[in-house]
Order: C-alpha cells, then structure tokens, then sequence
C-alpha cells in the first residue's frame, strides 16, 4: 500500500469516526417533542461518554434512557447509586427520532423521590 493510499485510508476513519461522535453527542437524532416514559430500572452504567439507563416499561418494553456527559450528570447530583435495579423511574426526554430504537435522551429524571435535572434549561413545563 502506498502513503498516499495509507493517508486516505486514515483520513476516511478519521472522519467515520467523527461523523458517529457527532451523531452521538448531539441532538440531531432525538425528536423535538418530549415525551414521559415511566418504568423499572434494570441496569445503570455511570460512565462516559455517558452515563445511561435501562428501563423495563410495562407499555412496551425495554428503553436505554441516555443522561448527560459524566461531568454534567454528576453536576445534576445523579451520581453511582443514585438508581439501581428495581427502582422506579420516570424519565422525560427526547426519543429517537427512529420509531423503532428505544432510546430516548433524557432531560430530567426521578427516581426514589428525587428529581434530577440533567438539562434543566431543555425542560419543557
């Protein structure tokens, strides 16, 4: 393989790679509207590039429910142990815009009597 063929090659990953972390982290893939999405956690993960949720419903089943950055859940007071399984959560957020994911990217969350403000200025009252 030539450098200038090892160089595109590089740069066609660097940019796959970009374009997924862009997709990741934004909120192009989230619909605009809110939803409640209320629920059983079954497993959290508190850790980056974020933390996120599990959440069985009785409506329709499993749900990822994705928090903010580490740093910014944390900020919030969501922090290791703030949910586990078995506990009850309502969430509110935005869902994917792709009806059949999931997942939705939450913006507030409560559970055991705590309320969580991941993005407090996208709350919507």
């Amino acid at each position: 393989m030539s450098g200038k063929s090892v160089a595109w090659a590089a740069l066609a990953l660097a940019a796959a790679a970009s374009g997924t972390a862009w997709s990741h982290h934004g909120w192009s893939w989230a619909e605009a509207e809110q939803m409640q999405l209320r629920g059983v956690v079954r497993q959290v993960q508190i850790a980056p590039p974020h933390p996120w949720l599990d959440v069985q419903t009785a409506e329709d089943g499993l749900w990822r429910v994705e928090l903010g950055n580490p740093s910014q859940t944390r900020r919030a007071g969501f922090v290791e142990g703030s949910a586990k399984p078995g506990d009850e959560i309502v969430a509110t957020g935005n869902r994917s815009q792709d009806r059949n994911e999931k997942r939705m990217k939450a913006v507030q969350i409560s559970v055991g009597g705590k309320t969580y403000d991941i993005y407090p200025e996208r709350i919507r009252r």
